[in-house]
């Protein structure tokens, strides 16, 4: 019996302890995909990217710059600053078209790609190895029976989150 008592004693123990340990250690993630120097990286910059596309569509640069600029916002704890940041984002949408992607059988178009692609030039001033110029492109597909006009702030919104996360994964993920 004193055995029993024992043994229900250090269970009880055993359990208390436990719950102490769980409720008293906490771990926290941040799956950003940032990996930035903040002792030497505190500052980011962002020039307005114009859209140089031959084909314009009005809003579209706006969205753009203010999704870039939310993206670092967001997910880092840079600080953003008018110019001279340690990391610089300079560059301009070059590129915003549809094309014809599939035929049907009566020989109209029945898809319709839309592309956008946007120029970066990246510096990093605290490590010029890191420096980039680079083409970024996205593309959706949509029903030749759509007008575009009815899919395009959609679309172009969904192009524009795949083109900023590229452009922030490949100047701070360095996976």
């Amino acid at each position: 019996m004193a055995l029993n008592n024992l043994l229900q004693k250090i269970t009880h123990a055993a359990t208390l302890l436990a719950v102490i340990i769980i409720t008293s250690c906490t771990v926290s993630y941040k799956f950003t995909g940032a990996s930035i120097d903040y002792t030497k990286v505190k500052t980011v910059s962002f020039e307005t990217f114009q859209n140089r596309a031959a084909y314009q569509w009005g809003p579209m640069a706006t969205m753009f710059n203010e999704a870039l600029n939310d993206k670092f916002i967001q997910q880092t704890k840079l600080q953003q600053v008018a110019r001279g940041g340690d990391m610089q984002f300079a560059g301009e949408i070059t590129a915003y078209d549809q094309y014809n992607k599939s035929i049907s059988s009566d020989g109209y178009s029945s898809m319709v790609q839309l592309k956008m692609t946007v120029n970066v030039r990246f510096t990093n001033n605290t490590n010029h190895d890191e420096d980039f110029e680079r083409q970024f492109s996205s593309t959706r597909d949509f029903d030749a029976t759509q007008s575009l006009d009815s899919v395009q702030e959609e679309l172009v919104s969904q192009m524009i989150e795949e083109i900023v996360e590229a452009i922030f994964n490949a100047a701070v993920a360095n996976w």
